[in-house]
């Protein structure tokens, strides 16, 4: 019977596949077809075009044909891309055309129907009835949420019940059943270790196939602003949260476009790493970037920023001593609610005094000076807003340019820069005559009115990029206003212990024109509300990943810079690596949103390392115990402690091993960048490897080296960590990051040190790693 069904689940595979085969060849046909038409159009777009600037009707016909014809070329443009889309996905289900099974009889009929489900939808050759369901496909959902049995989904026309009656899943390769199984709740086991069990990759894998029922949770909430996802390493969070993009995409296809949506990732390495799963799901990526990306290019030129790196490598290479208990103890400060609140008093306080003004200068004349606008800001109407006020100011400043314009562009230096200009320029001057002449019965001095003209453009181009500024609110000295805190008493109860040292520190930097990282977001805060910058109104969701390393103030930050957006907040609190994160809360707190907005789902299982390494991993952390270890098994982590100088031999042994296993990716994790290239210089003469920078952009397989805060949301087949030591990892604060470090294996971690081990190993049971020498 099961050899039976086999061949017949086969058979229906063939007959797909030939249905597949079929529509790729009529789609080739059809693409090549709008392609020649696309192609013929840009060759003849100025022919079809009609071109008549002689009056100005005929003007506005030259430019009406312009843009009908450029709307038939985008659109051409925009179907032949739609063609390739739909080629892309016909080709991968070509090959694996779908992977579940679900026998459904609805509630009142009796016919059971069967429904396959695979990464896109395919209709018969009659575009008639449904071959294949879309894996996001309302009716879909069963196959994630229910066993044999009872089960239900929604449509349009609401909720409908029914009896589940098979469950099946399937690996298909190359058309080929390589294996089916039926099952019940979740996605069998025998599946993820299919899945799961091969070598590490330089990309993120989609994981349509073996989506859990809590990881569909996640996917198909529609209804939560704030969705928050706290993970345990390795439970596919990210992953979850990409299916999440693909899944809205199509929901709200219509309304939704991936430029609406932006993925805030940790770093350039891990954006490398997940850029393929939205396009195997046959969707286009969304925007990415990362938080210091963004940050860097709001700040502009006003100040030079740190990055969070370079802050982490800093506070994890000092010694115990002031300045290191200082700067913690303010970057902690800094990221708290306690800090934004500061804030919030010092913005109240600037309605009644302390606004300071940048002089408005033209070629080293003050027009207006700083002084002269906090008289006239001080002297509106109390009531109004700081920024009504503000564009009150902006307006009053714009009519003082305007007279000096005037004035200005009468003396002789505007002349001679007049006599400097292009010969276009003087072409438009003298359309603009022929202008005047043709439409006015009054007769023109063509010299003076040249003159004017001239002067008018010289003084319209020096005086824009003034304008632009007074606009934009250049005119308030923002960074001033934010250093002046430092220079005021503050509530006692409101600061940290050692306030005055912090205030001291932070002047000096700014006196510098440097700005730490942990004064960048609250600058920024400061700033925009004075100056009143608009939110994006484009980015309709935001998907933050590690959002351990968020701060209260940084997530008050980006629902200002973001007002329209829903947001999917992804993190696990056992991987929190930067010096903020161990502040009071972070943006993995729903205490920090609105009850009525936002639900918190929590993953716990477990899929990326093996069940050895998991089990040794989770005693390492507060909470570990929750963690449920995939059924996966593998080697024993290994401790070496190492003398001699016999470290290089055995990395070298180590990975030579690792090639032997067939592994393809290997890392080498240090604590912090200077580790790593301590280590790089000593081992690149003698085997191939490659030094992981926050300026790297690329994830490739073989032998890297790199900091445990630039491997995050990154997996690998084995993981040395260099320097296990006790002289090493020994702050309370470095546990998360050797847990971070340990849980990149896939199938093997190894921990080197010399001499006594990290005294994090005390917590974890003897029999769960093995303790060897590197003689």
């Amino acid at each position: 019977m099961v050899q039976n069904e086999r061949k017949k689940e086969q058979n229906r595979i063939n007959e797909v596949v030939d249905v597949i085969g079929s529509k790729i060849a009529g789609m080739t046909g059809k693409k090549e077809e709008v392609k020649k038409g696309i192609v013929d159009l840009r060759k003849n777009f100025w022919e079809d075009v009609t071109v008549n600037l002689d009056e100005m009707d005929d003007v506005y016909e030259t430019q009406a044909s312009i843009k009908q014809q450029a709307e038939l070329l985008s659109e051409r443009e925009r179907r032949h891309g739609q063609m390739n889309r739909e080629l892309k996905t016909l080709f991968r289900l070509q090959d694996s055309p779908y992977f579940g099974r679900i026998d459904f009889q609805e509630e009142g009929e009796q016919k059971t129907e069967s429904l396959y489900i695979g990464i896109g939808s395919l209709m018969d050759a009659h575009n008639e009835e449904f071959l294949i369901y879309d894996w996001r496909a309302p009716i879909s959902s069963m196959y994630y949420d229910y066993a044999p049995g009872p089960a239900k989904f929604d449509s349009i026309e609401g909720e409908i019940k029914g009896e589940m009656k098979l469950k099946r899943q399937f690996i298909i390769r190359h058309g080929q059943i390589d294996g089916m199984f039926d099952t019940g709740l979740t996605i069998g086991d025998t599946l993820l270790q299919a899945m799961l069990g091969g070598r590490a990759s330089s990309h993120m894998k989609s994981i349509v196939a073996t989506i859990q029922k809590e990881q569909n949770q996640i996917i198909r909430n529609e209804t939560d602003r704030y969705l928050i996802v706290q993970g345990a390493a390795g439970s596919g969070k990210t992953s979850a949260a990409l299916q999440r993009v693909a899944f809205l995409l199509y929901r709200y296809r219509k309304t939704l476009r991936s430029d609406n949506m932006l993925l805030f990732s940790p770093n350039p390495l891990f954006s490398s790493f997940i850029s393929t799963v939205l396009p195997e799901l046959g969707e286009e990526n969304v925007l990415q970037t990362t938080f210091k990306d963004f940050i860097e290019e709001r700040i502009g030129h006003d100040l030079q920023l740190e990055n969070p790196f370079d802050q982490t490598e800093s506070c994890l290479t000092m010694e115990e001593s002031e300045e290191y208990l200082l700067r913690t103890e303010s970057i902690r400060f800094k990221a708290s609610i306690a800090y934004k609140q500061l804030i919030d008093r010092w913005l109240e306080r600037l309605k009644y005094e302390g606004m300071i003004f940048r002089d408005i200068v033209f070629r080293d004349e003050t027009i207006v000076s700083g002084n002269a606008i906090q008289r006239f800001f001080y002297s509106l109407p109390r009531e109004q807003s700081v920024l009504n006020r503000m564009e009150d100011v902006r307006d009053w400043l714009l009519r003082r340019i305007a007279v000096f314009v005037k004035k200005e562009r009468k003396k002789d230096w505007v002349l001679e820069e007049g006599e400097l200009l292009d010969k276009s320029d003087y072409a438009e001057v003298f359309q603009k005559l022929q202008q005047e002449r043709r439409f006015s019965e009054e007769t023109f001095d063509d010299y003076d009115r040249e003159e004017q003209m001239l002067r008018k453009i010289v003084m319209n181009r020096r005086i824009k990029p003034l304008r632009r500024r007074i606009k934009q609110f250049e005119f308030v000295n923002s960074q001033k206003v934010y250093s002046e805190i430092f220079y005021h008493d503050h509530d006692e109860e409101h600061v940290p212990e050692h306030w005055k040292a912090i205030c001291r520190a932070t002047r000096m930097r700014f006196e510098e024109g440097d700005c730490p990282w942990e004064d960048a977001v609250p600058y920024l805060y400061l700033k925009e509300r004075l100056q009143g910058r608009k939110g994006n109104q484009e980015i309709r969701h935001l998907i933050i990943d590690e959002a351990q390393d968020y701060s209260p103030v940084q997530l008050a930050y980006l629902q200002a810079a973001f007002p329209r957006s829903r947001m999917t907040i992804l993190g696990d609190l056992n991987q929190a690596i930067y010096a903020q994160s161990f502040a009071e809360e972070t943006m993995l707190s729903e205490n920090l949103y609105n009850r009525e907005e936002v639900k918190k789902l929590t993953l716990l299982r477990s899929y990326r390392s093996t069940r050895e390494i998991m089990d040794f991993a989770r005693h390492l952390v507060s909470g570990g115990d929750q963690i449920e270890p995939f059924e996966r098994s593998g080697k024993l982590p290994e401790w070496i402690d190492i003398r001699d100088g016999r470290k290089e031999a055995v990395i070298l042994d180590k990975i030579a091993s690792f090639k032997t296993a067939g592994f393809e990716t290997f890392a080498l994790i240090g604590k912090t960048m200077k580790e790593c290239r301590k280590i790089y210089e000593q081992l690149k003469n003698k085997i191939k490897v490659r030094l992981v920078t926050q300026a790297t952009y690329q994830f490739d397989k073989g032998f890297i080296i790199i900091p445990a805060y630039l491997a995050k949301g990154i997996e690998f087949d084995a993981a040395i960590i260099n320097d296990a030591s006790a002289s090493n990892f020994h702050r309370e604060n470095e546990r998360t990051i050797f847990y971070t470090a340990c849980t990149r294996a896939m199938h093997e971690l190894i921990m080197l040190s010399s001499g006594e081990a990290t005294r994090f190993l005390r917590d974890v049971p003897k029999d769960k790693y093995v303790k060897m020498t590197g003689d």
